[in-house]
């Protein structure tokens, strides 16, 4: 009976270890066809211009961001200090998006209930006189041209800690873990240096939003493989903590009509380069 009652204590305790591990691990279960044109849909006409418009937007050295491509939603970050509780800005001349900003209220939030609470704000959107400014200060080892930064879209951030340097930091640390939760990725890792041509920052993170902040994390992706990755796949579907996803690319030249669906939440983003992303959250 001891053995026994060993047994099952064993069980048990292995069994929640397991549902443990599933919760915090990445559910994405399957890249399975699943095309928008097979469900209920209507038409729906894209222009040139929203190749420039979205969270997927990729900018670097080769695709500079247009003045189109700016988020609508810039705010003050010192005139919204309720949304930015237990967050530090480095000055009081920090600008964002509301969407991101919000985004990573969350962030901290969540990193606060385990510990991590010394997060401080660096930098936000710049616009670009304030990025040709940084650039001659700076130079081109430490900064980069205007209208090739992701700052100057304003979904990107530079996130620092009051404790020390980011790649030591507690804050640093739940970052590169956790921040695929909440929408973002760590655009320039230290592994993917020959991918991004920018040297490892682990204080800049840029939004993406679910679930690609996700496929990214778990395929280990920069931006610009990721890009590639939907261009070459077309359409992708996967879980994120138990929520379906459709990704679909649709190159765009001109004038073009697709199909969304009639009565499902989605998203449609840019890519900066020549298409659009549909994003359809079942």
């Amino acid at each position: 009976m001891k053995k026994w009652g060993l047994f099952l204590f064993l069980m048990v305790f292995a069994s929640v270890n397991i549902e443990q591990f599933f919760q915090n691990k990445i559910h994405i279960l399957d890249n399975i066809p699943n095309k928008i044109e097979d469900e209920e849909t209507v038409e729906r006409k894209m222009t040139k211009e929203e190749i420039y418009l979205g969270n997927l937007l990729l900018v670097n050295g080769d695709y500079p961001a247009k003045h189109e491509s700016i988020k609508k939603d810039i705010i003050h970050l010192t005139r919204n200090e309720p949304m930015l509780e237990g967050i530090g800005l480095l000055s009081s001349g920090i600008y964002l998006s509301k969407e991101v900003a919000l985004a990573f209220s969350e962030l901290v939030a969540a990193a606060k209930e385990e510990g991590v609470n010394h997060f401080m704000i660096n930098s936000g959107f710049r616009d670009v006189q304030e990025q040709n400014e940084l650039y001659e200060e700076m130079g081109p080892e430490y900064a980069l041209p205007a209208g090739y930064s992701e700052h100057n879209l304003g979904i990107s951030l530079d996130v620092g800690s009051t404790l020390m340097r980011m790649n030591k930091a507690p804050e640093g640390k739940w970052i590169k873990k956790n921040a695929w939760k909440y929408g973002f990725i760590l655009r320039y890792p230290e592994d993917k240096t020959e991918v991004t041509k920018i040297q490892y920052e682990p204080w800049h993170i840029r939004y993406v939003g679910l679930p690609h902040s996700a496929i990214m994390k778990q395929n280990n992706l920069a931006l610009e493989e990721y890009i590639a990755y939907i261009k070459k796949e077309k359409t992708l579907s996967v879980m994120v903590n138990k929520e379906r996803y459709t990704v679909s690319y649709y190159p765009i030249s001109d004038s073009k009509s697709i199909k969304v669906p009639e009565d499902k939440q989605y998203d449609i983003s840019g890519n900066n380069i020549d298409g659009v992303i549909i994003t359809v959250h079942e």
